[in-house]
């Protein structure tokens, strides 16, 4: 236990460091691409609060310097399959970034989206003998938590305090400096397989730059997407990647769910280059051109040029209806939201007093899916586009810049993880998180 716990504060450690020097570097590695943030951090009154939209954003102390992204290559459902043409993607976009910045940086914060992320709620309960509640006291309520066996090769990527009661008064986001003599407290545990998150911090390690830091890509993207409201009456936000499906679900501004489907984009991709019997790379801009699931009277009339370089004829002139188009990508999505259907099912959802729905993600900006996607997980869907952070060009503020926006955001704002309160050796749970530790020391 100790040595995750000292593992985890030594990467906050180094994340403040590299924010004290001034830059750091942030990576979105996703199935089909992968994105770098240089992001530049001043002192206080550097920039004036309206620079930025919306309280949650914390443009008041940093600004985007450099950004790049690159087409991602070895990586599998959101995890790295082919070590060595991940390591070059890496590098491209990192060393990209940094020709656009004009610095070098090297500590970066990473977020992956595959890894079979698993949810689990605990609680733990303590009495105050002194009457006022201390950080030891909070460090204590948390260490109380016992937790299942969470199974072989599972290990925990956040733990994430996200309700105390003092007394029966529930609700409280920080219960420090209150008095009372019982203080309990709900804690948010995400885990994620082991060795897919292990291949990542050996890759990132190849590419001769420093971890400060991994995150959930379910988890920054809801940061990024949702906005305060709904991050606060409960909301679920629903990334559709190219080779993964995250969705995490939030209420009164904590995550208190996350999980992924493996299925994505690139099927549909797939699905349309098997159909019209064109490669991958004409499917793709098919789709992005011409896609979307409600088809119409004018669609059957709607031709579009399949084009080729077969070198025969008629095989390179042919042409399909959009309606046809239509008909192939429909049913992959429908597969894919009846997915998404079943997390949120397994979630608890319904209960949640908002049920809004937002899609995010490059996946969300097919024609008609916020249509259908309301018909199928309820009617309070909409799309949603990352919130706007100084220095980010416009062509990167699309759906697709989710994860990587959201993370940059929680670079500059962390939330608080059990392993960031000052913790006595005596106090670690017998059993809890134990594994965890393990192999945080045996990988940062």
């Amino acid at each position: 236990m100790k040595e995750l716990y000292q593992g985890q504060r030594a990467m906050r450690n180094m994340r403040r460091q590299a924010m004290q020097r001034g830059v750091i570097a942030v990576l979105d590695i996703g199935s089909s691409k992968i994105a770098c943030l240089i992001l530049q951090f001043d002192g206080p009154g550097q920039f004036r609060e309206t620079d930025g939209v919306g309280p949650m954003a914390g443009q008041s102390n940093f600004r985007v310097i450099g950004a790049a992204t690159t087409r991602s290559r070895g990586v599998r459902f959101g995890e790295i399959e082919t070590m060595a043409e991940t390591e070059r993607a890496i590098r491209t976009v990192v060393q990209s970034a940094q020709k656009i910045a004009g610095v070098r940086v090297d500590h970066v914060i990473a977020c992956l989206s595959g890894a079979r992320p698993s949810s689990y709620g605990l609680a733990g309960e303590i009495i105050i003998n002194n009457g006022k509640i201390s950080e030891q006291d909070v460090a204590m309520a948390l260490a109380s938590c016992e937790a299942p066996d969470f199974g072989r090769g599972r290990e925990v990527l956040h733990a994430q305090p996200v309700n105390f009661a003092v007394d029966g008064r529930s609700g409280l986001m920080d219960p420090r400096e209150q008095a009372g003599t019982r203080l309990a407290c709900d804690m948010h545990v995400l885990t994620i397989d082991g060795d897919a998150a292990g291949n990542l911090v050996h890759c990132i390690r190849r590419c001769d730059l420093e971890l400060a830091g991994v995150a959930s890509a379910s988890y920054v993207a809801g940061l990024a997407s949702l906005v305060e409201d709904e991050q606060e009456l409960g909301s679920a936000c629903i990334d559709l990647g190219g080779g993964v499906t995250g969705v995490s679900v939030f209420i009164r501004k904590h995550m208190i769910f996350a999980d992924a489907a493996r299925l994505g984009g690139d099927l549909i991709t797939m699905d349309i280059a098997k159909g019209l019997r064109v490669p991958m790379q004409v499917a793709e801009r098919i789709k992005t051109l011409h896609g979307g699931l409600e088809a119409t009277g004018r669609d059957d009339r709607e031709m579009i040029e399949l084009g080729g370089s077969t070198g025969d004829w008629e095989t390179d002139r042919r042409t399909v209806s959009r309606a046809d188009l239509i008909g192939i990508m429909r049913p992959r999505v429908e597969e894919i939201l009846e997915e998404v259907r079943a997390i949120l099912d397994a979630s608890g959802f319904d209960h949640l007093p908002s049920k809004q729905i937002v899609l995010t993600g490059g996946g969300s900006q097919i024609p008609g899916l916020d249509t259908l996607a309301s018909r199928m997980l309820g009617q309070n869907v909409r799309i949603g586009r990352p919130l706007r952070i100084q220095g980010l060009a416009h062509s990167a503020t699309a759906p697709g810049f989710a994860s990587a926006i959201g993370l940059a955001l929680l670079t500059a704002h962390p939330q608080d993880e059990w392993w960031d309160f000052e913790m006595p050796a005596e106090s670690y749970p017998a059993r809890s998180l134990r594994r965890a530790y393990r192999w945080f020391r045996a990988n940062w």
